[in-house]
């Protein structure tokens, strides 16, 4: 039975305020990750991220974390793992494509999270899903510059792609433990989680040498991991209250911020990516669009 106070939060339009401001601050981080890249190597960037981010929220869950549970481990080590995925194999495609285009690839974790539920969970996608799987496809086509004719993706975006899939994983996890777990627990277990993993992977990527320090980067990694600290708690807090595919929508904001930083910071993308980025968010609108029409078929049923 639902507690009064998750149906509360539900009706109240906190966290779905909460969600679209983590959106915002999600969508502008890609041009200066991009930028950090700069000063590091991509999987020790990911890692100093997140460990800034785990000690971060660590600060303020020191006393939490003693009543830590075996469920929570887990939680936050499946989280994590998806974590250190996405973040990992997003922030090695940010240095073969634009940040613009980045963010909209990585997009595409919206139509990915109903479909992935119907793989996992055997929840029935709608009719609306497919078309917006659809229009994905074309604008995936068009966003690479290869046009329908020639349907051929570059390194960085098979990566960013990858990285959806994983970025569509963890909402999904998170969903599915929300309300099972305490959030705080999990937050830090799942930051530190993916600090370690990408940390770990450094050898396997190529990367042998921790690249020289920086102020620079050191700025950016401290700025990124509370920022990141930030975005992972609310993300476990809100869907609490707000189911995974609604909350893939809210996180559909995320390219057009992340286009108009990197419009600001010079980047253009050419007319036939344009119309791809269009249609990519086209398609996470119409996959989670409910016409009534289609109410009205399954209530005759």
């Amino acid at each position: 039975m639902t507690s009064p106070s998750v149906l509360a939060q539900r009706q109240s339009k906190a966290p779905q305020i909460a969600l679209i401001l983590i959106t915002i601050i999600w969508g502008g981080s890609f041009l200066t990750v991009q930028y950090a890249l700069n000063f590091s190597t991509p999987m020790f960037f990911v890692g100093c991220r997140f460990a800034a981010a785990a000690f971060a929220l660590f600060i303020f869950a020191f006393k939490d974390m003693k009543a830590v549970t075996s469920k929570e481990l887990v939680a936050g080590g499946l989280i994590g793992i998806v974590i250190a995925i996405g973040y990992g194999t997003q922030t090695v495609g940010l240095q073969m494509i634009s940040s613009s285009e980045s963010a909209f690839l990585t997009a595409l974790y919206v139509p990915l999270v109903p479909i992935l539920l119907w793989i996992i969970f055997q929840k029935t996608p709608q009719i609306m899903t497919w078309i917006g799987v659809g229009l994905a496809f074309i604008g995936l086509t068009l966003l690479t510059g290869n046009g329908l004719h020639q349907i051929s993706f570059n390194f960085g975006q098979i990566l960013t792609l990858l990285g959806a899939i994983a970025i569509a994983l963890e909402i999904i996890l998170i969903g599915f433990f929300a309300g099972k777990v305490n959030a705080k627990r999990v937050t830090v277990i799942q930051l530190a989680s993916a600090s370690f993993l990408a940390f770990a992977s450094m050898p396997v990527v190529g990367e042998h040498h921790i690249p020289a320090f920086s102020w620079v980067l050191l700025l950016i990694i401290a700025g990124l991991g509370i920022a990141s600290a930030l975005i992972q708690s609310v993300m476990n807090w809100a869907q609490k209250f707000v189911p995974p595919s609604q909350a893939a929508i809210i996180y559909a904001g995320e390219p057009v911020w992340a286009g108009l930083v990197g419009r600001v910071a010079g980047e253009r993308l050419p007319a036939i990516a344009l119309l791809g980025a269009a249609l990519v968010v086209l398609s996470v609108i119409a996959s989670e669009l409910k016409p009534k029409f289609l109410n009205k078929k399954k209530e005759k049923v």
